[in-house]
């Protein structure tokens, strides 16, 4: 967030699992209702829907922190996630967890045909041409050239991409608190929509004080691992 601010942001856009791995849920729910009452854009992910009502009969690994996330958090906490929408409309943007395509199944946008998907129902159902989504962990730009499908486009931090108003396209702006691409370093990305550009940044954060605030919480030591491995 500090980075960010030292961009120059003017709004800010919570793209859901605020929740579910970590050990300091409360707090970052309060941060997030915090920023919602000071105008930010928050969708619901699928761990915070699982932080509202864990599954019962789920014991994956990912599911695994549901319970506990359930129990450390208030009743005005656990409304707050379970009142957030699934998709929101922010200017020209679509926000999404997951994919415009069925956002309630929870679809990872990974691949050129779930981008195609994900960018055909916004369209038809929201009439966006531009989306923005989390839950793969990823940084990525798909975008429709003179083609009818979608191409892939990895961006490299810190390098604006130009997004053109006239240009349909789908990015995945990453995890701030788990990326998967074998670095440490949080995600997120800045859009600035008079420029019709987009900026991915990678910042580095005290990664070891995070996992050892799950070690402290008896989360499963994967949890903690992972944050220094980036996996």
């Amino acid at each position: 967030m500090a980075h960010a601010k030292a961009q120059g942001i003017d709004r800010w856009a919570l793209l859901g699992d605020l929740v579910g791995y970590g050990g300091n849920p409360q707090e970052v729910v309060d941060i997030a209702m915090r920023l919602a009452e000071e105008g930010a854009c928050i969708v619901q992910g699928n761990h915070d829907a699982m932080a509202v009502q864990p599954p019962i009969d789920d014991q994956s690994l990912g599911n695994s922190t549901a319970q506990w996330t359930h129990e450390q958090l208030g009743a005005s906490q656990r409304g707050f996630l379970k009142a957030l929408p699934l998709t929101a409309l922010s200017g020209s943007l679509l926000l999404v967890h997951a994919s415009a395509h069925a956002p309630e199944r929870w679809h990872y946008v990974d691949t050129e045909r779930a981008a195609d998907l994900c960018a055909d129902h916004a369209l038809q159902t929201y009439d966006a041409c531009h989306v923005v989504v989390g839950h793969v962990h990823q940084q990525t730009v798909y975008y429709r050239g003179t083609g009818h499908s979608m191409m892939r486009f990895e961006p490299t931090p810190g390098v604006p991409v130009p997004m053109p108003s006239y240009r349909r396209w789908v990015a995945t702006v990453g995890s701030v608190g788990q990326p998967r691409d074998h670095k440490s370093n949080a995600m997120y990305a800045i859009y600035d929509e008079a420029a019709g550009r987009m900026t991915f940044h990678r910042v580095s954060y005290d990664h070891q004080a995070a996992a050892a605030a799950i070690r402290e919480a008896g989360l499963p030591e994967f949890f903690a691992e992972r944050l220094a491995l980036g996996r």
